[in-house]
């Protein structure tokens, strides 16, 4: 296997070492709107690329690498599809959000309906973004630090990175995190086409090569299907099946699940996750935050070229390659000799095996820079969460500066947190990325449900908002369990974005017979934070005035088209 030169080792230190300085340098600290938000004053360009960045995260990256080694192309529905939420998110709920003035997701539900919906969904939020975003984060950095440096302990790799991630994040605030995810989303994005060429040469051709080598490997019976056949799972026969996007109902990812389970995850990312809409929070304006909404989408379309189809070729390249050299350690204790049973390596692996000396060094960098955009950005959005949701309710007297403070402290408490957490990402799922669908499936829901129906419905209230949260909340809880005790059969077969979907429709259905039940809401909640229709009408008027580049409808439409002739080509 492949590994460092000095070259490499001195491209990362420089990279490390300049985005730290950087990031501090643009540190807005006089005021808590100053840290948390950035002062709310985000173009398009810059909350588009930080939306991009903060999403294609080194956990994202190395797990759409690993599942398209494991699914094929199918991982990229969870991409394209958030086209269409940020545009439905642009539409409808990003004028409540930016209107509101508020800081936080949890925040904007006291607004519409009162603080125990703030209080549950800050503390879940804060919990997700530690396990999911922040310990996935570090989790990717150790996998591929532990490869390059076998000798160092992986507890210290640990506290290494997190203290690079947060060494500007603490000082910094949103604006450090923001300026520094422009840089390495451009990083990233450079390391991910280079390693795209350098696979496609490899293989000795283009895409017909490609896809005529991967008929020949699947007609020969040439890559291992063993855990796809002891699951029970879809089995591809030719090139065209692999790159098909809709999956029979027994695929990891089946087509009945981009009717329900993948909107439904997506939504609560894009539309309800402080992690992210933090980011357009922080926006100048709502034209800007809607175009850099739409920028953001626009960025995700290339992602299938560039990040999904390396693992299909590292299927393709490496499928047999012995591995053990790599020397990584299985839960059992094991050494991995194959991707087939360690396949988070797939990245790192097409990285070992394809970059000359140098470039190796940039992408790693890249590499390294989307893992401290991930834990950099949630460490900034759980301490916002932390210190306005819980801090500032309890101790109003503070200052801006005195608020600032708790806000760093409370990142470094989250900093342990995070670290701890990681060692056991590997007990819940081999696969990276179903890892982090899995825990925002059994998470998100409820909180998905109380969003939409307080926008568009008039009726719903606190009552029935609280009772739906802590019910999914139990419900899931008890979901877990079984899976864990083998409680209930049926229950523990259902797929886990089935199971999304079941804890979403129990959350609506018990938010509506509980709201009917209790008392009318706050009539002031409803009319400032309800959507009517009134507000589409006045905002067409509005609209009227803009020329069509900066009218977001018709470029909202314009993607639609981008979109639908991306996705139609692998359908």
């Amino acid at each position: 296997m492949g590994g460092l030169g000095t070259l490499d080792l001195v491209v990362i230190v420089v990279y490390l070492v300049g985005i730290i300085i950087y990031g501090i340098s643009k540190s807005k600290r006089s005021s808590s709107e100053d840290y948390f938000l950035g002062g709310r004053t985000m173009t398009w360009p810059i909350v588009g690329i930080a939306l991009f960045s903060a999403n294609i995260s080194s956990s994202t990256l190395v797990g759409l690498a690993s599942d398209a080694f494991q699914t094929d192309v199918s991982v990229y529905n969870y991409e394209w599809y958030a086209v269409v939420i940020l545009i439905f998110f642009s539409i409808f709920f990003l004028p409540f959000y930016l209107k509101s003035g508020v800081y936080t997701m949890p925040e904007f539900l006291e607004r519409r309906y009162d603080s125990r919906s703030r209080y549950y969904f800050s503390f879940i939020t804060v919990v997700g973004n530690v396990l999911v975003d922040t310990a996935a984060g570090l989790y990717v950095g150790k996998i591929v630090l532990t490869l390059l440096f076998p000798g160092l302990d992986s507890n210290l790799i640990l506290v290494i990175l997190a203290v690079a991630a947060a060494a500007y994040t603490i000082p910094g605030g949103l604006n450090s995190v923001i300026q520094t995810e422009v840089i390495q989303a451009i990083l990233l994005i450079i390391g991910s086409c280079l390693l795209t060429y350098f696979a496609f040469e490899q293989l000795g051709g283009g895409w017909n090569a490609m896809m005529a080598k991967l008929d020949g490997m699947l007609a020969a019976g040439e890559v291992n299907f063993d855990r796809k056949i002891e699951a029970g799972q879809y089995i591809p026969s030719n090139s065209e099946e692999v790159f098909s996007l809709v999956r029979p109902a027994n695929d990891k990812i089946p087509w009945w699940s981009l009717l329900s389970g993948v909107p439904l995850l997506g939504f609560y990312f894009w539309a309800n996750n402080q992690f992210m809409v933090q980011r357009v929070l922080g926006a100048k304006n709502l034209n800007h935050g809607r175009w850099g909404a739409l920028f953001a989408g626009l960025l995700k379309l290339p992602v299938l070229f560039i990040m999904v189809v390396p693992g299909v070729l590292g299927l393709i390249l490496f499928n047999t390659l012995d591995i053990s050299a790599l020397n990584y350690v299985l839960p059992d204790g094991s050494i991995c000799s194959d991707l087939s049973d360690c396949p988070n390596l797939t990245y790192p692996v097409l990285l070992f095996q394809l970059l000359p000396v140098g470039v190796l060094g940039l992408v790693v960098a890249g590499l390294m820079a989307a893992m401290m955009s991930s834990v950099s950005a949630t460490f900034n959005s759980a301490s916002t969460l932390g210190t306005m949701d819980f801090v500032r309710q309890l101790k109003p007297e503070f200052t801006s500066k005195q608020l600032v403070r708790v806000g760093q402290i409370t990142t470094l408490v989250l900093v342990v947190l995070a670290i701890l957490w990681v060692p056991l990402i590997e007990t819940v799922s081999d696969s990276l990325w179903e890892y982090l669908q899995i825990v925002i499936a059994y998470t998100s829901p409820p909180a998905v449900a109380t969003f939409i129906l307080g926008l568009f419905w008039k009726r719903a209230n606190g009552t029935g908002s609280i009772v739906s949260l802590l019910t999914g909340f139990f419900l899931a809880i008890f979901m877990i369990l079984s899976q864990v005790n083998d409680w209930v059969g049926p229950l523990n077969e259902l797929h886990f974005l089935a199971k999304a979907s079941l804890l979403f429709v129990i959350s609506v259905v018990i938010h509506f017979v509980v709201s009917l039940s209790t008392g009318l809401p706050d009539p002031e909640k409803v009319a400032e934070y309800t959507y009517k229709k009134e507000l589409f009408t006045s905002e067409t008027e509005e609209l009227k005035a803009l020329p069509w580049y900066k009218n977001y409808r018709y470029l909202a439409f314009i993607l639609l088209v981008v979109t639908a002739i991306v996705v139609g080509s692998f359908w």
